[in-house]
């Protein structure tokens, strides 16, 4: 019975180990390392996970792509706001010329477009009515002269005791009188903007001079406007002319409710054109304390400089306004910043070439950007020139000497 018992038990080992070396084997055929088809799949994974993007270009590719290679540093990042505005003349610069005076149109001299200068004749008006208030001044002399002769006569008289006191007193009163009538007559020729040259220089003039008016251009600038043809009748408040100075011009920036308290007089403001094509720098002069009722925004005014004749009044334009100023560890031009499969990019330069490197995004202006990960400072980036490197890539045929 012993001997049976220890037969089965050894019966029952063997049996066990069969087993287990046919499951042995089973497994090593299905997922061994030495598999040909396992090993080549996986040499492909690790291979194309290593795969880099790489540019290998030459100093003289360098300059022909206009690649612009800057060291990452921190830097200062204003903070702007920016409003839309319009290039205006100058109000203050600016003259609507009137006759003062009715009269017909006799000569033209000026046209749109003219340039004139501070005192020039613009156009000629004969008027009746200026020869009355001429007429008018120059008798107003001739009866002071003959006043004052009397008064003279009477009053050397008076002191001789020849002639009475009435007589004296009524030519010191004609004399008075003829005064006050001169000084009435002169003033009128002033309000029409006579010169006081041009008045005493008067009684010499030719009777037929009397009737002329000229109109004259009260301070340099262009001819912007011209409403007048000669013959035609002009009335006294009729508006002939329109001169601007635009060697200095206005630009109005409209101000939303929201940033009236970031607007102040006395801040510098960058100022481009619709567009880009021009651009300047200018102070905030004026801001206007009211806000306009169907608009909602107030106006900040620049007095900008404009002796080129750049800025054309009517312009759209935008004004930036800094209105702080942070320091940040690491700052790039925007210009830097290239958008690739997703993610935003800086090319930085190796000693192995040009690859571009995933980067973190910060705060913002129009020109500079925060940069919170992805590049570290003293790291050489490109600046500029980094579309025609991704473009490089994109291609896939980048000859010998490129690579990626």
């Amino acid at each position: 019975m012993y001997r049976l018992h220890r037969y089965a038990s050894v019966l029952r080992a063997v049996i066990f180990s069969g087993l287990l070396l046919t499951a042995t084997t089973t497994l090593t055929a299905c997922g061994s390392d030495d598999d040909p088809a396992r090993n080549r799949d996986q040499h492909d994974d690790e291979g194309h996970e290593g795969q880099e993007q790489l540019l290998r270009l030459t100093a003289d590719e360098l300059d022909e792509f206009e690649i612009g290679v800057e060291i990452a540093a921190p830097g200062t990042l204003s903070v702007a706001v920016t409003f839309p505005g319009e290039v205006k003349i100058n109000q203050d610069r600016f003259a609507h010329i009137v006759p003062r005076i009715p009269g017909f149109v006799h000569s033209a001299n000026k046209s749109v477009g003219d340039v004139v200068r501070a005192g020039e004749v613009l156009a000629v008006l004969d008027s009746r009515d200026l020869a009355d208030i001429k007429a008018d001044y120059l008798a107003s002399l001739e009866r002071l002269e003959l006043a004052d002769a009397t008064f003279r006569r009477e009053e050397n008289l008076y002191q001789k005791k020849i002639s009475s006191e009435q007589e004296y007193v009524a030519a010191r009163q004609a004399l008075a009188e003829a005064r006050i009538a001169v000084r009435s007559a002169r003033q009128k020729l002033l309000a029409l903007g006579f010169s006081e040259s041009y008045i005493v220089a008067l009684p010499e003039q030719a009777e037929h001079a009397l009737v002329h008016y000229e109109l004259t251009a009260p301070l340099p600038g262009v001819v912007v406007e011209r409403h007048i043809s000669q013959g035609e009748a002009l009335t006294a408040d009729a508006e002939a002319f329109a001169i601007a100075d635009l060697r200095t011009v206005w630009v109005d920036l409209n101000v939303f409710q929201k940033d009236l308290d970031l607007v102040r007089e006395g801040q510098p403001v960058d100022i481009v054109t619709t567009g880009g094509q021009i651009q300047g720098r200018g102070t905030i002069q004026y801001v206007r304390p009211i806000v306009g009722e169907d608009t909602r925004t107030a106006i900040a005014r620049i007095v900008l400089d404009n002796a080129d004749g750049r800025w054309k009044p009517g312009l759209f334009v935008s004004g930036s306004i800094a209105v702080d100023a942070v320091e940040v560890p690491l700052v790039v031009p925007r210009s830097a910043l290239i958008a690739m499969d997703d993610l935003v990019v800086v090319f930085v330069q190796t000693s192995e070439g040009l690859t571009p490197q995933p980067v973190t995004v910060g705060r913002e202006n129009e020109t500079l950007a925060e940069i919170t990960e992805g590049l570290a400072p003293g790291t050489r980036y490109v600046a500029r020139g980094g579309f025609a490197l991704k473009a490089e890539l994109e291609k896939g045929e980048l000859g010998e000497g490129h690579g990626h």
